[in-house]
C-alpha cells in the first residue's frame, strides 16, 4: 500500500514539472546602487497561444519577482517584491500588435508591430536588465536570490498556457560585493 501511495506521489510531482525544453532563465546584476533583473522564457509560439492572441484576446504574461535572502534558523525572507506585465493584442483590422509592458503597474514601453516573432518576443524575452530593486539597503557580502514566477492571463483560459502547471519558476543566486 505505502509503495502504491510513493509512485502516484511521484507521478503528480512529475505532471506538474515544465517540461525538459521550456525554461525561465534569470539573471542578476548590481550596478550602480540598483538591481538589474534579466528574465527569458525559453518557449516556443504554441497554436493555442497564437489562436488566443489572434482573437483579438488581449494575452499578457506576468512576472512576479521576489527578491529574497537565505536564512539557516527559519523561512528565507522576501526583501521585496516587483511584478513585469507584458501584453499583446491584436487588431484583427488593422493586422497590427499593439504590445506593452508595465512595472509594477506604471507604463513602462509601449509599441506597434505588424511581425508576429516581435510581439511574442515582448511576452518572452524582452526583460534586460530592469531596474527593479535597489541595492544600496543590501548588506555586502550576503547571500541573496531572485525568485520569479510567471503566468499568463486570462488564467481562466487553460489553452493560454505556454507551459504546465501554475506557474513557470525561475530562479538566480547572487552575492552582493561593493
Amino acid at each position: 500500500m505505502v509503495h502504491h501511495a510513493a509512485l502516484l506521489l511521484l507521478f503528480a510531482f512529475a505532471g506538474s514539472q515544465p517540461p525538459a525544453d521550456q525554461t525561465l532563465k534569470v539573471a542578476s546584476l548590481p550596478r550602480d546602487g540598483q538591481l538589474l533583473v534579466s528574465i527569458k522564457l525559453d518557449q516556443g509560439l504554441t497554436e493555442e497561444v497564437r489562436a488566443a492572441i489572434r482573437s483579438g484576446l488581449p494575452v499578457s504574461f506576468v512576472y512576479n519577482v521576489d527578491l529574497r535572502r537565505s536564512s539557516v534558523a527559519w523561512l528565507d525572507r522576501t526583501l521585496a517584491s516587483a511584478v513585469v506585465k507584458a501584453t499583446v493584442r491584436y487588431d484583427n483590422l488593422t493586422r497590427r500588435y499593439h504590445v506593452s509592458r508595465t512595472l509594477d503597474g506604471r507604463m513602462d514601453r509601449a509599441e506597434l508591430t505588424d511581425r508576429e516573432d516581435v510581439a511574442w518576443a515582448w511576452l518572452t524575452t524582452q526583460f534586460d536588465r530592469l531596474p527593479l530593486f535597489r541595492s544600496e539597503t543590501l548588506e555586502a557580502n550576503a547571500e541573496y536570490y531572485l525568485r520569479v514566477r510567471a503566468h499568463s492571463l486570462p488564467r481562466n483560459a487553460s489553452f493560454v498556457w505556454p507551459w504546465k502547471g501554475a506557474d513557470a519558476v525561475g530562479l538566480s543566486k547572487f552575492t552582493l560585493v561593493r
